[in-house]
């Protein structure tokens, strides 16, 4: 690694789960980008989402925190300005912070240690999505429809692709920006701006209309569909219950319809490749930009999705479809390359792991750690990574905590679940009051409890959703919008739109184009 302080890319997709990507080892689905960076870095094969839901998994992400140690329960759970995050630590040591794409913050803080944004965002950022926890109620939209055939669209645009195609234009644009402002700080001798850029995407996330060219990707491919045992629904659990009746599963079943899923996946392969694309583009600019060398890497998902496994669709389960996510990184240096970590990991310990790599003091507490120990071999010790869900679609506070091979998930007040990975790697036997198993049932439960309070998080889950429901009132009622509007000077050449003001190593304020005189460099 370089001694000066690296720039750092977050590259982040929605709602990808690593099952169904080449680079960990799908035949099928095309991922060359990916499988790049994992040859050239290192791949964590089990890295889960702190919380299987958008906004409070992307939270959790920023601050290194469990959703609920912030109070983020669900996608209308607001974002206390009050919470450190990466780009905080960052921002104070010096760093560029920049977002472009999906943030997913709710609140009228729409940037949380970002010096700027660079689109607003694709989803609302108030309080409108707001569930109230009631079991016999549902959102009218069904989002099992999506899943079927009829939901499938190929060759017809969205503006989700729209905003894919935007977010990926200014993301590039700035790393063409910051290239510039390399050179110009090299020819004055100066050292430049270390940045943080997040370049976050929509998609794999439905609705599941691919471009026309990924999606004849696979016209000739097998597509892998689920099997299903005859006697699904008695293994299923209580939570498992509450999320396919919120999903509208009962009206648009999968089981008996392999057309609906053999469609549904392949759009699937090719919303994949779509991304697997964006992310070549952007190792691309970096490399002509003259960044290559010196920017870490990370990309990752805010959970999985999962595509009719077990007749179910979306995520908010702790199922490794919906629950695993990709975690891969690579060092300027490719220092490591190739390497894979098989301790489980989470979307806490980016926050320490980035800051470690940019030489930045932690000064607050984290639940997450660095994977820098168990990528050099220095933390050999087992380790244990937790998963929360609360709201928009259960009843209960729910928990899950994998160590070694097992996964323990705990619903407060209904029967919990106990699956052993290695034997049992698509979860159907549960091994709760099994012979043998006692043990490490109790083992797992008591971290669980140790680490959280289920009681006490009920009672504030219930308490923000009363607050929260007035909340969106009064936003109906005043008509209050915090939704972030980038703002572009139209005095700037176009590669000074993409940096600070007044910064040391802006593109002159004279040049045009790129540079206006190629003597000036």
């Amino acid at each position: 690694m370089t001694a000066s302080q690296p720039n750092i890319l977050l590259i982040m997709a929605d709602q990808l789960m690593p099952f169904l990507t080449g680079a960990y080892g799908h035949p099928v689905v095309k991922t060359p980008n990916l499988d790049r960076l994992v040859r050239e870095g290192v791949r964590f094969d089990a890295a889960y989402s702190s919380c299987p839901l958008c906004a409070p998994a992307r939270a959790s992400l920023m601050t290194g925190r469990h959703v609920s140690a912030i109070r983020s329960y669900d996608n209308a759970s607001g974002f206390d300005s009050e919470e450190p995050t990466i780009a905080h630590y960052l921002a104070a040591a010096g760093y560029d912070t920049v977002a472009s794409g999906k943030m997913h913050y709710i609140g009228p803080d729409q940037l949380h240690g970002l010096h700027r944004r660079l689109t607003t965002d694709v989803y609302p950022e108030d309080y409108d999505w707001v569930s109230d926890r009631d079991p016999h109620d549902r959102p009218s939209y069904s989002f099992a429809r999506a899943y079927t055939s009829e939901g499938v669209r190929a060759n017809k645009w969205s503006h989700y692709l729209s905003y894919d195609e935007e977010t990926h234009f200014r993301a590039k644009e700035y790393i063409r920006a910051r290239g510039i402002a390399k050179e110009a700080s090299n020819k004055r001798d100066e050292k430049p701006q270390p940045f943080f850029l997040i370049a976050s995407y929509h998609h794999p996330h439905d609705p599941f209309w691919p471009p026309k060219e990924f999606w004849d990707l696979y016209a000739d491919e097998h597509i892998d569909i689920p099997d299903f045992p005859e006697n699904l629904t008695e293994s299923y659990s209580a939570m498992d219950h509450w999320i396919n009746h919120y999903h509208g599963c009962d009206n648009f079943s999968l089981l008996k319809d392999p057309k609906s899923l053999r469609c549904l996946r392949r759009a699937y392969y090719a919303l994949v490749s779509y991304v697997d694309h964006k992310v070549g583009e952007l190792l691309q600019t970096l490399e002509e930009s003259g960044l290559d060398d010196n920017t870490f890497i990370l990309f990752c998902s805010d959970h999985g999705d999962m595509l009719g496994e077990k007749g179910m669709v979306q995520k908010r389960n702790f199922y490794e479809w919906s629950s695993r996510i990709p975690f891969i990184l690579r060092l300027p240096d490719r220092h490591h390359a190739g390497t894979v970590v098989e301790q489980p990991t989470s979307l806490v310990d980016v926050l320490p792991t980035i800051l470690e790599i940019a030489n930045v003091q932690k000064d607050l507490p984290a639940d997450g750690h660095s994977v820098m120990p168990l990528i050099e071999g220095w933390d050999t010790a087992e380790r244990h990574v937790f998963s929360e869900y609360h709201s928009n679609g259960v009843y209960c506070t729910c928990f899950m905590v994998r160590r070694g091979d097992f996964k323990y998930i705990h619903i407060q007040g209904h029967q919990d679940q106990l699956f052993d990975l290695k034997n049992d790697p698509d979860e159907w036997k549960n091994l709760i009051g099994q012979p043998g198993s006692a043990d490490i049932e109790k083992e797992l439960k008591a971290l669980i409890l140790e680490a959280f309070d289920p009681a006490v998080i009920e009672k504030e889950v219930l308490l923000t959703i009363r607050k929260r429901q007035l909340l969106r009132r009064w936003g109906e009622a005043t008509g209050v919008q915090w939704a972030y509007s980038p703002g572009f000077d139209p005095e700037k050449n176009a590669s000074a739109q993409y940096l600070p003001a007044g910064n040391k190593n802006s593109v002159p304020s004279g040049a045009v184009g790129l540079w206006e005189n190629e003597s000036e460099l």
